[in-house]
Formats: C-alpha cells, structure tokens, sequence
C-alpha cells in the first residue's frame, strides 16, 4: 500500500517523528565550505566576490559580471578522490571512492553600448554549476562493549512517545488480514519497524530490549558496524545579468534554479556471538529531491584602480521537496523463538517545503598591474534563516524551533592570490575555512536529534577546510586552460543514534559518537574561449 504523509500530519510524537525532517538532515542540503565554478577560482580558494571577471561570480557576487570586457565559453571537469577515516572509541576504520565530475558550462556576453561615461556596457551570462557533491562512502566498526544498544535506544524512544502494543503492533482478523496498520497510525515508524522486527519487548509497563535473556541480563556484545553510502548533487542553472557605470559602481543580479538530489544506503548491524550468535540489522534508503529557486545580487566599487570592493546577498533557496523511504529490519536473537524480518511500507514518500539560510558576502582585491592580485572573501549565512513547512506551507514547528535554539552563524573566509610569471602563464594558491552552523550544545552531543524517517544515525558538522593551488596558461589571445588541486578537510561527528532526555532532563540512553575525518583530492581543468 502507498503511503503519502505531509509532515504536519505526521508529527504524531514528540520524539523521532517518522516524516518530519529533522535539523540535521535539513542542514546538509545547504552548500557550505564547497568550491564550485571554474578552475581558476578554484584554485585560488573561491576568493573572487570583489575581483570577477570568471563566471564563478554568478553563484557569489554577481557584479563581477560586469568586469568582462569581451564574451566567453567555459566548461569545467574534475575527478575527485574522497576518504574517509573514522574512529569508534578506538576503533579506525577508512574507507574511499573516487568520482568524476562534470562541474560547469557556461556563456557570457559582452555589449558595449559605445559611451565614454556612464553606462559603458551590458553583460549577460548562462551558466550551469555543481554547487555540492554528496558522493562518499564511510564505515563505523566497533568490538566489545560500545555503549548503548540501538535496541536500547528505540525503546527508550518509544517509551517516551507514550507508545504501548495496542499503538505499534500489527492486528489481524481470523482470515488473516489486517485490520490495523500501525504505520497509518503512528508517526514514529523507527519504533514501528524494529517492533516488527524483534527488536523490542513489552514487559508489561514499557518497552525494553529483546536482547536480553530471560533474567532480564544484558547480552554481551561482540561487534558493531554500520556502512554508508551517500551520492547525489546540488546543481544550479542561472541567468545573470551586469552592468559598468563609468568604470567606477558595476551591479549585478543572478536569478536560478537549483535541483537537488540526495540518495543515501545505510546498513547497521550488531552482533552477540556469545549468545549463539545472536543479531539485530537494520537497512534503511533515502532518496530526496528537490527544485528551487533563488537570487543574488551584488555590487563592486573602484575607489581607485587597483582597488575593489565589493558586497552581495544572495537570497535563500525556496525549494519544494520530496523524501522517499525504504527500510528493512531482521534479527535472530536467543531468548525469541524465532528469526524476525520487517519491512517499511514500499512506495512511501513526504512532501515538503524548505527554505535554506541566506547570506552575505564582503569582498576585497588588490590588483597591481598586470603581474599580480591578492582577493579576499567573507561570508556570513544565518543558518536561523532555515524553515521548513509540509506541502500546504504549514510550519514544521519542532524542527524550526529547533532551527532556532541549536543552530547560529556560519562563517567563511577565502583568500587568493595569483601571479603571471609570463604574459601567459600564470601560477596561483588559495585557502578557505568555513565554521560550523551548529552551536556548541549540539556540536558536543549535549541535545537529542531528531531524524527523517527510520534513519536513527546522522552526522554533526564541526569545520571545513580547503587548501588550492593551480596554474593557467593562454595558448592565444583567445584560448585558455586552467588546473586547480583542491585538497579539502571535513571534520564531523557520526552518531548511529542520539543521546535520548526525559522530559524532565534525565539521560535515558547515552550515545557514544565517532570522529569522522574526510579528505579529499580534486583536480579540475577548465577550457575557455574569448571571443
């Protein structure tokens, strides 16, 4: 049977609502501390919100729009090679996947209007840009004790959301059919589904887990691990136009649409090889996808002529998604009688809608003759400015307070720098450091998340780091190429499951995160043409 929940509906629980997105899935759909555009700005850490003159500037300050003195094409491809490196309370774990990217393709064009003052020229330019890559793969393993059951954690979620067999157990009439169907019901399908699968057992007062012996004695744990697999892009199409008033103010405006698409497999699974290798697994998939739309506008101002700067905003996406869900659990546990495996309902999807944070950026660059320029960056986005509604536009109240108490400001600084060591070529470096959106309470594991759907896990977000260095070379007047390395550092927290509060504060189940540390190498190449 087809399931189609809007999130307000489904806000059944305080606790793990089933299609709610929570603040941790929501924040990865923002683009933050990534490098997009050509190569050229790439290579030089993304600094150009002041300097311009690439096509880069559409998805910053679209101002630099206005400094091309001629029209161009661009195209842009990488290859990427991504690891990533966990530890489990002592347990190290790699793993990597490398990728080939195409990241951008674009047109811009020059028309002079003939005057000696005032407006000097219109520019138009199309582009298409990969804003983000969600192409990754990363492993926890642990042996021995590690903490808290994820047993242990959906019947406390469960306990705490009031639930009792009469609100998550199946019932059947006498020919076998179904007369009850918890997941029409109960809006956390996490503690639906791992009922289903044996996970739990209801002692007659609440719900605890079934890996237990019949003493009520904890099984020991032998080891744990849980394997992710993400992919899926964010991708922008923009049309931007800008304009020079006598060489001293140029303006800018950049209207798009951006397409998101996030997939997700994750496999989790603990064993007890003590108890005549008693298991519990769960798989879960998650697809999303989203359309929006947006604007950036900018300015940039010559006080003298080897100096800019610049400012823009760039407005929030306003997107509508979707949210599909599958997933499947199993166990084999000894004190029960036999092997248990459940599945979600197949086809079910959400609608919703989602309004990402805005930003400022502040720029400045320093030009010195036709030998040399040093660009800097410095943005701030509101990740506060998140909303997130069901279909119909009616709020998503738990997760936008959410959004308010436990994220902040984000804060990015890029600097850049090239130098011509001929007239045509050319050798360049860059840096960028991007803060974390989250405040420290829920950086440090001190809050309860709240997930989409069945997915218990979720990762914390601490920094980002980017070091770049690249070179140009102009084979003629006309035709260039451009090479940039970028060698990228995310640090964050992996949870399989959240720290669980009562209502009145107590820790009923604590979680025990990992550190996750993900580097990659990109190399990008881009070809261009003036005309």
């Amino acid at each position: 049977m087809k399931k189609v929940l809007t999130i307000a509906s489904a806000l059944v629980l305080s606790t793990g609502a089933a299609f709610s997105q929570g603040l941790a899935d929501a924040y990865k759909y923002v683009p933050n501390g990534d490098l997009n555009g050509t190569a050229r700005s790439m290579s030089m850490g993304g600094a150009f919100g002041a300097l311009g003159g690439d096509i880069s500037v559409l998805n910053s300050n679209p101002a630099g729009l206005a400094v091309y003195r001629s029209s161009e094409v661009v195209a842009t491809a990488d290859v990427s090679m991504v690891s990533a490196k966990s530890n489990w309370l002592g347990n190290g774990t790699t793993a990597d996947k490398t990728k080939f990217n195409f990241d951008n393709i674009a047109y811009v064009g020059y028309f002079p209007t003939g005057n000696d003052s005032g407006l000097l020229s219109w520019n138009v330019g199309f582009s298409y840009n990969r804003l983000k890559n969600y192409s990754r793969n990363y492993s926890l393993r642990g042996s021995g004790d590690m903490g808290a059951s994820l047993a242990d954690y959906v019947a406390a979620r469960a306990n705490k959301g009031g639930l009792t067999p009469s609100d998550i157990d199946f019932r059947k009439d006498g020919n076998g059919n179904i007369t009850y169907d918890p997941y029409e019901s109960v809006g956390d399908w996490l503690s639906v589904l791992s009922n289903d699968a044996g996970f739990l057992n209801y002692n007659g007062k609440q719900y605890e887990s079934s890996l237990r012996s019949t003493a009520g004695i904890p099984y020991t744990r032998s080891n744990t691990e849980m394997h992710v697999q993400e992919s899926g892009a964010v991708d922008q199409y923009a049309l931007a136009f800008g304009t020079n008033i006598s060489d001293f103010l140029l303006l800018g405006a950049t209207v798009s649409i951006t397409d998101l698409r996030y997939d997700l497999y994750s496999y989790y699974a603990e064993d007890y090889a003590s108890n005549k290798n008693s298991y519990i697994e769960l798989e879960n998939g998650l697809t999303t996808k989203g359309t929006g739309y947006g604007i950036n506008i900018g300015a940039i101002c010559r006080p003298v002529d080897f100096l800019r700067v610049g400012v823009a905003y760039n407005s929030p996406t306003w997107y509508k998604m979707t949210d599909y869900y599958d997933a499947n659990g199993a166990s084999d546990i000894e004190s029960l009688p036999k092997k248990y495996e459940a599945n979600s309902p197949q086809g079910a999807y959400s609608k919703y809608k989602f309004r990402t944070p805005d930003k400022w950026i502040f720029s400045a660059a320093a030009i010195f003759g036709q030998t040399a320029l040093l660009s800097v960056d410095y943005e701030v986005m509101n990740y506060r400015r998140m909303y997130l509604s069901d279909d119909y536009g009616n709020a998503n109240i738990e997760t936008n307070n959410e959004v308010d108490q436990k994220l902040g400001i984000s804060n990015t600084l890029r600097v850049g720098a090239e130098v011509k060591v001929t007239p045509q070529f050319a050798v360049r470096a860059g840096a960028s450091w991007s803060g974390s959106g989250m405040s420290s309470t829920l950086r440090d594991g001190n809050t309860e998340v709240i997930t989409v759907g069945t997915l218990p896990h979720y990762t914390l977000t601490n920094n980002i780091t980017n070091y770049t260095v690249g070179l140009g070379y102009r084979f003629t007047p006309q035709f260039y190429v451009d090479l940039a390395c970028v060698l990228k550092t995310v640090k964050e927290d992996a949870y399989t499951f959240s720290t669980l509060y009562s209502d009145s504060g107590e820790t009923m189940v604590k979680s025990s995160p990992a550190s996750l540390k993900t580097s990659s190498t990109r190399v990008a190449l881009t070809l261009g043409y003036k005309f």
